[in-house]
């Protein structure tokens, strides 16, 4: 199923545009590229007006303005300078207190999630018209909320937000899994080859010391191997020869269970890397990965020789968790 068949990423760019319900939030377009194409409709779709669209040069003569605008959509490509636009945007983002939407492609994709993270930061990579429109109505619903309420519980806020942005996706996706799927091609049980990091621009992974190289917990009731772990990723991506894959996804889980084998495997997973072990659209698997940030499960390490580079591991605890369920779930299969 195609990601992006709504949301063309090669039509020309688009000037300064007059969208209706001036009662709306504002948005300011900001792209160092070409503005995707069938924009217009999903931000009416938000409820927001489309006030313009701006060089990255520009954003911080017209953010000096007041009432500049109240949302940032950045649509990057691929520049010498997209670090720096990146780290801009995201800082005048935070200091605005401003929602901002960062649109990638895949091969920027480890750039942009290592340049942004602010709180108030949306990062999707090629998103379809649903992931667009999902993550504008959040942007839309943190504007308004800034202008209206200043003392709102910000964790309760940011959770019914992503689950509103989540439910609008994941909605449109299982609609279309029902109906568009074709079942004529045959059953395939070859799970590819593991899932490695693309060669790029950049400096080059670093020979650091293992993950998980460190003592190894007492209390840890069995030894898990890479295959055992390989294995049953493998089986649950057969799910999909028999059954609507997008409807029995769980990305959350098939993206833990590969760090856990890229652990295992003294290896270290990119940004870009999870996202297709995740075997969902990108801006899906960046959302789980912000959750289980979030929730203690995951987290970011930074390259030290490349500053444009994330990877992720799981936490101590995280790992430690699924060593014991995997020892759990072996006692009940040999009984």
């Amino acid at each position: 199923m195609s990601m992006i068949e709504d949301f063309s990423y090669a039509a020309p760019a688009r000037s300064t545009l007059a969208v209706a319900g001036q009662d709306g939030a504002g948005l300011v377009v900001v792209a160092n590229g070409t503005a995707p194409y069938a924009l217009e409709a999903a931000i009416e779709a938000a409820g927001l007006r489309w006030l313009d669209t701006v060089a990255p040069m520009q954003v911080a003569a017209r953010f000096d303005a007041p009432l500049a605008g109240d949302v940032l959509l950045f649509c990057t490509a691929a520049t010498p300078d997209l670090a720096a636009q990146l780290v801009a945007l995201d800082r005048l983002a935070d200091q605005r207190a401003m929602p901002l939407i960062v649109v990638a492609d895949l091969e920027d994709l480890d750039l942009a999630y290592a340049c942004v993270h602010g709180q108030r930061a949306q990062l999707l990579c090629r998103p379809d018209r649903a992931d667009l429109v999902a993550a504008l109505v959040t942007a839309a619903e943190q504007a308004r909320a800034n202008r209206t309420v200043h003392d709102r519980d910000k964790d309760s806020d940011g959770a019914r937000l992503q689950q509103l942005s989540e439910e609008v996706s994941r909605l449109a996706r299982t609609i279309e899994a029902l109906t568009r799927r074709s079942r004529a091609a045959p059953p395939s049980f070859d799970a590819g080859p593991r899932i490695s990091d693309r060669s790029g621009d950049y400096a080059g992974m670093p020979a650091l010391s293992p993950i998980g190289s460190g003592e190894a917990r007492a209390e840890e009731p069995v030894h898990v191997s890479p295959g055992q772990v390989r294995d049953l990723l493998r089986a649950r991506r057969m799910r999909a020869d028999f059954l609507p894959g997008d409807l029995f996804a769980d990305p959350a889980w098939d993206m833990m269970l590969d760090l856990l084998a890229a652990r295992l495997e003294h290896e270290r997973v990119s940004v870009s890397s999870l996202c297709i072990a995740a075997a969902v659209p990108p801006t899906t698997a960046l959302r789980w990965i912000r959750t289980l940030t979030e929730q203690g499960l995951v987290e970011r390490q930074n390259d030290p020789r490349d500053g444009r580079r994330v990877f992720i591991s799981l936490t101590e605890e995280a790992a430690h968790g699924l060593t014991r369920w995997f020892g759990a779930s072996r006692r009940y299969r040999c009984a």
